[in-house]
């Protein structure tokens, strides 16, 4: 990563993308046969990529839920599939792309209610607690390009324990969507979001409350509260938001979310070190704006966009 003379200073217009470019781009861009550029690659559980790279576009994504839906069908699982979405711009047409194709597939899904955002926790403890009931096994999928840029989408699949699916997983889906793709998507069940949503398959359940519950059975929470912490919240325009604020009214916390807002061209972050905008909480450069209010609070903290990282500040900086 190439240092920049800007890394650190807020974003400015230049730097944003356009989104309704990027969502056009998501439609009608397609993968071309034989690029390895283009192909579905697995990374750590997941696919990521840009629509305008040509590798995470409609068809990469109705392949990717194909493969997931007949491996879950292969492995016996046929409980329900937890769907989340994180607030990158790419997350929504995909995460209506898979809605489709499971719906299609027979999957029942649960999703957030009132098309709200799913951290990768969330989603995790929706499967676990589901499991520990007994009965037909759930799995999640979670369409995140975690803490990369605007522009990128991403989409990673967890299995019934919760956690990324491990390499004997993910390449088995990566194989089985490149393979639809070089067909011309033959293969894939799609039906139309009216029909998905009207199917029956598709179900919307509140994931926020039974997470923020659930938080007091794995933290002293009660502890927190009585220790009279001043916190601060960014939660840099991910997924979380609204956890943070069911969390300070639940367990009565001073806590400070020092910025609601969810725009997708992520306008108000500062850049990283190579000038470009990145949700990286670990970053000293992205994380400026929290890093100038430091001494407003006790501990302040912020999430990358799917939550499964996190960064803490203290007067002293940035915790290493």
């Amino acid at each position: 990563m190439t240092d920049s003379k800007r890394a650190g200073e807020p974003a400015q217009q230049s730097d944003l993308i356009n989104v309704a470019q990027l969502t056009a781009q998501y439609y009608v861009l397609r993968p071309e046969a034989g690029n390895a550029e283009h192909a579905v690659k697995f990374g750590t559980s997941g696919h990521r990529g840009s629509a305008g790279r040509h590798n995470f576009n409609e068809q990469h994504i109705l392949a990717i839920a194909q493969a997931i839906a007949e491996d879950r069908a292969r492995n016996g699982i046929t409980g329900p599939c937890y769907v989340g979405k994180d607030t990158h711009a790419l997350s929504e047409p995909a995460f209506i792309s898979v809605l489709e194709v499971l719906a299609a597939n027979g999957v029942d899904v649960i999703v957030q209610e009132h098309n709200g955002f799913t951290p990768t926790p969330a989603i995790s403890n929706a499967i676990l607690v589901h499991n520990k009931k007994g009965g037909p096994l759930a799995d999640g999928i979670v369409i995140t390009p975690s803490h990369n840029p605007p522009e990128d989408g991403g989409i990673k699949y967890n299995p019934p324990n919760g956690g990324p699916a491990d390499t004997n997983v993910t390449k088995v889906v990566e194989n089985r969507a490149n393979e639809l793709l070089a067909s011309g998507l033959q293969g894939v069940r799609r039906i139309s979001l009216d029909a998905a949503l009207a199917s029956g398959h598709v179900k919307k359940q509140d994931l926020v409350q039974p997470f923020i519950e659930g938080l007091a059975d794995i933290v002293d929470m009660a502890a927190i509260q009585k220790a009279g912490l001043k916190l601060g919240i960014d939660p840099l325009g991910g997924s979380g938001i609204e956890y943070w604020k069911r969390i300070a009214g639940h367990y009565k916390l001073d806590l400070t979310i020092v910025n609601d807002h969810v725009d997708q061209t992520f306008r108000f972050m500062h850049l990283d070190k190579d000038g470009a905008i990145r949700m990286d909480c670990s970053s000293e450069c992205a994380m400026a704006g929290l890093l100038a209010l430091r001494d407003k609070f006790d501990l302040a903290f912020a999430n990358d966009p799917d939550y499964d990282r996190h960064g803490i500040v203290t007067p002293a900086g940035l915790m290493n």
